[in-house]
This record gives structure tokens, sequence and C-alpha cells, in this order.
């Protein structure tokens, strides 16, 4: 091969790789949920969206793909200062997400470092101006509060930050035994308000209790004694009754004092016993209607011999 034929080949090659550089440069492709911006001649040119872009070779240059998905930054605790001169550490997450990409490329330099310094300052700011008690409790408005702030913020960015959440707030030590020591001591002041208001209703609930119980019990008593006189009366009504329909003689009532009088001197309080009047009148009438019933026992048994 001659030295012309070299040559030819050799500038064949460079024209070759030349225009495989100038496609492989005229051709971007941008993944989905990411922007280019390109520059021409050191200047903005466009955005390039997701797909296929044709780019002027050697005249456009394409800066580093932005990602515009939402993004979560964890920054690290931050010491706090709050109104009562409490010094707390804060963490804080912020999700954001770029919306402009020419904004986030030449508004800002580093647009994360300064979401991290604006969230830094705004945080102070929100908390210098409460104790530490609303800050323990109002996690809710300082979010809030730190959200809008940044969103306003960063907005001339083209960054969205759509949440800003408080991970912990620790304060310091000294602190924290003082509200375990506060928090035991409102434990233990419940446990006995609940303890006392246990025992009282247990006893009010026991002294219900009986005085249902006492209730029922008279007006048991009160029954059994109305039946037991409805019974007595009944029966000395029945005895009464019998009695007068018996038509009783003198020798029966004679005979039933006498049984009467055993049961009268019965009881171990009984030491002495008199003997009343009627004693001898009974056994004299006992006596006359025996002697009676003997004299015609008598006179029957005369009149049949004869």
């Amino acid at each position: 091969m001659t030295a012309s034929g070299v040559f030819v080949t050799i500038v064949v090659i460079i024209v070759i790789i030349f225009v495989l550089v100038t496609i492989f440069r005229a051709i971007r492709i941008v993944p989905q949920a990411r922007a280019g911006v390109v520059e021409r001649l050191g200047r903005y040119h466009k955005t390039l969206l997701p797909g296929l872009n044709l780019l002027v070779p050697y005249i456009d240059r394409l800066r580093p793909l932005i990602d515009l998905r939402e993004q979560v930054v964890s920054f690290p605790p931050q010491p706090v200062i709050t109104e009562d001169n409490l010094v707390v550490s804060i963490d804080t997450v912020i999700y954001f997400q770029v919306t402009d990409a020419r904004a986030a490329t030449y508004e800002i330099a580093n647009y994360l470092a300064a979401v991290e310094q604006l969230t830094t300052t705004t945080l102070r700011n929100v908390v210098g101006g409460m104790n530490l008690e609303e800050v323990l409790t109002s996690r809710d408005n300082i979010n809030s509060q730190l959200r809008v702030v940044l969103d306003e913020a960063t907005g001339k960015w083209g960054i969205r930050v759509g949440r800003v959440e408080l991970k912990s707030i620790d304060p310091p030590a000294s602190i924290q035994d003082s509200m375990e020591q506060q928090m035991r001591a409102e434990r233990s002041r419940r446990a006995a308000i609940l303890t006392a208001e246990g025992t009282k209703q247990s006893e009010i609930l026991n002294a219900e209790g009986f005085k249902q119980s006492a209730i029922l019990k008279a007006e048991g008593d009160k029954q059994a004694a109305i039946l037991r006189a409805e019974g007595e009366a009944q029966a000395i009504a029945t005895v009464f009754s019998a009695i007068h329909e018996g038509k009783p003689d003198d020798l029966l009532l004679a005979y039933q004092y006498l049984q009467t009088l055993p049961l009268i001197a019965n009881g171990q309080a009984n030491k002495v016993w008199m003997i009343p009047s009627e004693l001898t009148k009974a056994l004299n009438g006992i006596g006359d209607a025996f002697g009676a019933k003997a004299a015609a026992d008598k006179a029957a048994g005369g009149t049949t011999a004869e």
C-alpha cells in the first residue's frame, strides 16, 4: 500500500470517528422523572424532557440531569434555644420536590444545602418563641409553620416543600429527669384518686346492700308476724267456735282447768307456786259430778234387781 493510500485510510477513519462522536453528542435520552438543562454557547437554551432529544453538537452542552421525584432529606440534630432559655436538640425531615429544573440550576448554587440552612434558621425562629412544654406538645403547629416558610422561600428556586416533620425533640438530661419525676408523681396521684374512688364506690355499694338486706329482713319479719297473728286468731276462733258448738258442761271445764294448771307451774323461774282458790271449786265440782254419777248408777242397779 502506498503512502497516499495509508493517508486516505487514516482520513476516512478519522471522519468516521468524528461522525460517530457527533451523532453521539447530538442524541440525548432523558429517563423518566428526570430533566436536563441545555446551554447553548454558555447561555440557557432549553430544558430537555424525558425521552429522545436532539442537540446541536459542539454548540449545546447538557448539564447534569436533575431528579424531579419527591426527595426525603433528614438533617442532623440542631440545638435550639426555647423561650425559657432551655437548649433542646431537634431532628428534622423534609419532603421536597424540584418543579423547575431551570430555577433549581440558576437561582441557587446548591439547593440542598440551602434548604438545610433555611430549615435550621426557621426552626430556631419558630421554637425560640415557645417554651419547652409548648415545643413538646405542638409538633403539628411547628411542622405547619416550617412548611409554610420553607415553601414560600424555596418557591423561587423551583422547589416545592411538601412536608416537614420533627423526628425527635430531646431536652437536656436534667429536664428529662424532672419530667419523668413529674410524670411518676402524676401517675401516683391518679392511682391514688382511682383507689379512693373505688373504695368510695365499694363502701356505698356495701351500705346499699346492708340497707336492702335490713329492709328485706324487716319486711320478712313483718309478714311472719302478720301470718302468725292471723294463724293464732284463726286457731282461737276455731277453738272458740268448737267450744260453743260442743256446749261443754261444768265437768269438762273443770277438767280442762286442771290440765292447764301444770302448764302454769312449769318454768325454771317458778320457785313458789300458789294454789289458786279456783282449784278447790274445780275439785268440788268434779267430786259432785262423780258422786251424782255413782248415785245414778246405784239407783239404776236397785231397779234392775227388783
